[in-house]
């Protein structure tokens, strides 16, 4: 269930440029699916408000490079 969601909040950073389905299916970078600086930006901000974390950029944030990177990071961050 979070992966979905994680999914859907890529494809909602996206403006729907790219589905949750293939956010979900990924097997590389979302960034070469097409998230660009600005969705990462917007992903970053809805991670933040739905999640109650929050996300350091002066650290290594490559999990926002897959869902099961964000997973792995939210599930740990809780």
């Amino acid at each position: 269930m979070l992966k979905e969601r994680l999914a859907q909040l890529v494809s909602e950073a996206c403006d729907g440029e790219i589905t949750a389905a293939e956010a979900l299916g990924a097997t590389v970078p979302l960034s070469y699916l097409g998230v660009t600086s600005l969705a990462q930006m917007r992903l970053i901000d809805a991670l933040e408000r739905e999640y109650d974390v929050e996300i350091d950029l002066a650290e290594d944030v490559s999990f926002l490079d897959s869902v099961d990177g964000l997973a792995a990071w939210v599930s740990a961050a809780r």
